[in-house]
């Protein structure tokens, strides 16, 4: 059983093509500008089967085209590992193209759970990996977690050539300076498999979330980046 947050028929951001988006509930990050602090709890959403989710997939499938398909994104999709996997392969069966909308935290070579995720990855045809700063320690600032693990897992999926678009917030003042840019742009020169960067702006559209949820919400004084800022770091994460 999945435990759904909401979905997105047409999604058209989160992929190629149009996309049938499943957002699930649960994540163990607490990223300074979340704008779905709603995922965060495993607990709520609605409780409902692979084939359920499934079915209604398909009643959008012939808007898909030749590149759409279902993605599944979060809160963090990964923490439903075994319903997930089972929702892919069965996907795949029918001939619909998976994309997995991922942060990887709870990616680990050493963890149990690793040979899940070597199972998931059979089905998987691409996935979109979010990095949110390339220090660990700003990372954790940022999020409550170091990235040492999430920058691992981009090297794991470089290592069995699974494509991977990577996708990176562009927060002023704490992400966007041109040391910062430059060490994430190196760190994806080493890998294999990045068909695409997509840089996406900070934004504030879920503060009233934070505001719903009584929890405090610390880039009250953070303004989107202006198009200069984010056409620099397009420059020099994409050039």
């Amino acid at each position: 059983m999945l435990q759904v947050h909401s979905i997105e028929s047409f999604g058209s951001v989160d992929g190629p093509g149009i996309r049938f988006v499943i957002f699930l509930k649960g994540c163990a990050m607490r990223c300074q500008y979340c704008h779905n602090p709603d995922t965060w709890n495993r607990a709520g959403g609605q409780l409902r089967s692979v084939d359920d989710v499934l079915a209604q997939a398909q009643r959008y499938q012939s808007y898909w085209g030749e590149k759409g398909g279902i993605t599944v994104s979060g809160g963090e999709a990964l923490l439903q590992i075994k319903p997930l996997t089972e929702l892919f392969r069965k996907a795949k069966a029918l001939g619909i193209n998976t994309c997995l909308d991922t942060s990887a935290q709870p990616f680990s070579r050493e963890s149990s759970n690793f040979a899940a995720f070597e199972e998931l990855m059979k089905y998987t045809d691409l996935v979109l990996l979010d990095i949110k700063h390339i220090d660990s320690d700003a990372h954790k600032n940022l999020t409550g977690w170091r990235n040492d693990n999430i920058l691992d897992c981009a090297h794991y999926l470089s290592d069995i050539k699974k494509p991977v678009w990577i996708r990176h917030v562009l927060v002023p003042g704490i992400n966007d300076d041109d040391e910062s840019l430059r060490k994430l742009r190196t760190f994806i020169d080493t890998l294999s498999n990045v068909e695409q960067v997509d840089v996406l702006p900070y934004h504030d559209l879920g503060v009233y979330k934070w505001e719903q949820l009584g929890i405090p919400y610390a880039l009250t004084d953070v303004k989107p980046p202006s198009k200069e800022s984010i056409n620099h770091a397009k420059e020099i994460l994409t050039e």
